[in-house]
């Protein structure tokens, strides 16, 4: 059975959380919160077998978040005494109080359930953090070993990351939890006749240990075995033809358009406008909610803070909200957003849908990204039904550079690999291309999804919002999906423009 670390279970947790709360509400204080937590991350970097770099990292402190007189006031501190918690506690409060004459729109918290002592670990069998450093750059020096038969360089990389957290805040909710989350990627480089290029691995990162490594829910013995083969085919491809196709997108691309074009547009404070600074707003502003032809019918898209091995899974999020799962898109049409407290009070929705991150113990929450995912279509097609039906077209597999405005409406992206379709058929790898649409012209477009067996949660670790800056981890699952007379750039003839 997956448990907490006994050694964060014995920091004095209650006693520095008591302390907050009492001296908030002593200084009149209408709302606190305490959030303790550590985070460890570790890094390593391989080039062709070689370690070049490594990273343990250990972050722990806490945070005391207010509301007072309807201000925000906020403070951080890394001593783990009561006395220390309670100071950082009236350091939040005078920051509210400081604020209070310039503040023009009162904070006020959608209510939520009390969650009083609840534990929650997310899934995974091995913590990667139990596994010796040597036994892991082993690892990725074979498998580096491996491309090299076939590459003429190769680097690889291993992020870890356990995160524990324990809450409390002065309606009562009290939860600790602790998830952990791996990303390996390998990537080969070759040269040939007088041209460069790379591939690296699909294998998404997820919310799993360190037997992801050994089998469970990849198989790396095939792809990197394939891998090589794919890079001399790529080189030896020619360019892509520039023109309206059709396309077939693997779950391995499709993820990255999901997280930019819809994932960053449908968080309520980018279409508010109170999200500006990082990657701009949204065209799917609040007016439209419940009218925006957002895709084609067959397009349904969910928030899901719960779905197993979920980058951004949680039992609760950092304002006590229980992770729950939610429409955004229906039948094409977009039908919710991702909230936080409150956003979801000022906006009339009643209560979060459990959308509050911070990265750190010294950073205050923000509404962040949920697992944001096409659903599957039930006894849908497979990938090679979606790609008979394409006369001429692409299949676009993996991810690679993307573009897009500060609205989350204009875009263009590339792929790992894309394979020219004629009629019905594959016929090779071409290169220099990038598929090119508006937001809502491209899901429009979408004419069908693939079954449950076509469908990857893809993701990725670093998704940036807010000033600070601060990063979360966020998984978007979806199957194979056909779109018909999408525009295909020639990346070389246009950069040559």
């Amino acid at each position: 059975m997956r448990q907490i670390d006994p050694e964060f279970l014995e920091l004095p947790l209650r006693q520095l959380a008591d302390a907050a709360l009492q001296r908030a509400r002593d200084l009149g204080a209408g709302h606190a919160d305490f959030r303790l937590e550590r985070v460890r991350a570790e890094t390593l970097s391989l080039y062709d077998t070689r370690l070049e770099g490594a990273m343990d990292a250990d972050d722990l402190g806490y945070a005391v978040r207010v509301v007072k007189n309807g201000t925000w006031g906020f403070a951080a501190g890394i001593h783990l005494t009561p006395e220390a918690a309670a100071e950082v506690a009236a350091q939040a409060v005078r920051v509210a109080e400081v604020s209070a004459p310039i503040n023009r729109e009162p904070i006020e918290l959608a209510p939520e359930p009390v969650h009083a002592d609840v534990t929650w670990v997310s899934s995974y069998d091995v913590d990667p953090f139990s596994v010796p450093s040597a036994d892991k750059v082993t690892l990725l020096a074979d498998w580096s070993a491996g491309l090299l038969k076939g590459a003429d360089h190769v680097s690889a990389r291993l992020l870890q990351v356990k995160e524990q957290k324990f809450y409390a805040d002065t309606a009562g909710t009290v939860t600790t939890q602790q998830r952990v989350r791996v990303h390996p990627t390998l990537n080969a480089m070759k040269a040939a006749d007088g041209g460069f290029d790379d591939m690296s691995t699909i294998a998404p990162p997820v919310g799993r240990g360190y037997e992801y490594l050994t089998g469970t829910g990849w198989d790396w013995q095939a792809e990197l075995a394939q891998l090589p083969e794919l890079l001399a085919e790529k080189l030896a491809a020619p360019s892509v033809e520039a023109g309206d196709h059709d396309l077939v997108i693997h779950p391995s691309n499709l993820w990255l358009t999901i997280h930019e074009s819809i994932g960053h547009a449908t968080e309520l404070d980018r279409a508010l406008g109170y999200e500006a600074a990082y990657a701009g707003t949204s065209f799917a502003t609040f007016d439209q909610l419940g009218e925006l032809v957002y895709g084609s019918p067959v397009m349904n898209v969910t928030g899901d803070r719960t779905v197993e091995h979920g980058l951004a899974t949680i039992g609760f999020d950092d304002e006590g909200v229980r992770g729950q799962s939610f429409d955004i898109v229906r039948d094409g049409v977009l039908t919710g957003y991702q909230l936080d407290r409150r956003m979801a009070l000022m906006k009339g929705f009643g209560r979060s849908n459990g959308c509050a991150f911070a990265d750190s113990p010294g950073h205050m929450p923000i509404q962040r990204m949920a697992n944001v995912s096409l659903a599957a279509a039930p006894g849908g097609p497979s990938t090679e039904e979606l790609i008979s039906r394409v006369e001429r077209g692409l299949y676009i597999v993996g991810d690679k550079s993307w573009s897009i405005d500060m609205q989350r409406h204009n875009f263009q992206f590339t792929g790992q690999r894309a394979y020219r379709i004629a009629h019905g058929r594959l016929a090779g790898q071409v290169r220099d291309f990038a598929y090119q649409a508006t937001t809502t012209d491209f899901w429009q477009s979408m004419e069908a999804v693939g079954g449950p067996q076509t469908y990857v949660l893809g993701g990725a670790f670093n998704c940036g919002k807010g000033q600070p800056g601060q990063v979360a981890p966020v998984s978007h699952g979806c199957p194979s999906g056909l779109f018909r007379d999408v525009r295909i750039l020639n990346t070389v003839q246009e950069g040559g423009k």
